[in-house]
């Protein structure tokens, strides 16, 4: 798969990922708009080209309060958006494997934790390991905003289960009838030390899986 040329279904605002991406994005800016005063830490996992925090901050009466750390492992998406960032200093895009949780230190447990693009590219069990992993990005209190798509076997209810027995509450889910699925999960139980060394999930592509 070329993930960089995947993204030009952005530029069509028809697309699936066009509209998945505006709901993203309206997501993003209610979890800056709910976040507690101070400084806001965000961790984007999978993040592409970041489109989903990267143009929502510009225009958002918190961009100062927030830092944030993108990981992405494509080096055209890393430069995308690295240039989409150039002009909000306290974004770090790291060219590095989001699914190594080391790429990730210094940075949480993070206020706004964006999983998006992730669940629909790694099995069934690697998606239970990285929402049972959340817990050590994520700070109390804190905000989950992940997708998942609903094609059949539809995994997303048992999604919702796997956060909910790892101390998160459900926020909001996308409409159920909608091709893509995007749900918020905030964490009112504890987060969980970071465990160094460890890899989350592998990350194969959808086609692969199908």
């Amino acid at each position: 798969m070329d993930w960089h040329a995947w993204h030009q279904g952005y530029e069509r605002p028809d697309s699936s990922l066009s509209r998945r991406l505006r709901v993203v994005q309206e997501r993003v800016r209610l979890a800056l708009d709910d976040a507690r005063p101070g400084p806001i830490r965000v961790v984007s996992m999978c993040a592409g080209q970041g489109r989903d925090l990267l143009e929502v901050l510009p225009g958002h009466p918190r961009r100062d309060d927030v830092t944030a750390r993108l990981v992405e492992l494509d080096p055209r998406n890393v430069e995308s958006a690295r240039s989409l960032a150039r002009d909000l200093p306290n974004v770090e895009v790291r060219a590095g494997d989001a699914a190594l949780a080391d790429n990730y230190e210094g940075m949480l447990p993070a206020e706004i934790v964006l999983m998006c693009g992730v669940f629909g590219n790694i099995t069934d069990g690697d998606v239970e390991r990285t929402v049972a992993a959340s817990t050590q990005l994520c700070a109390r209190g804190g905000t989950v905003i992940w997708t998942r798509h609903r094609n059949p076997p539809d995994l997303f209810p048992r999604v919702c289960e796997w956060f909910e027995r790892h101390g998160y509450e459900r926020v909001w889910l996308s409409d159920p009838d909608a091709v893509f699925g995007v749900g918020v999960h905030r964490l009112i139980g504890p987060s969980s030390p970071l465990r160094s060394g460890q890899r989350m999930f592998t990350f194969h592509g959808y086609k692969a899986l199908t």
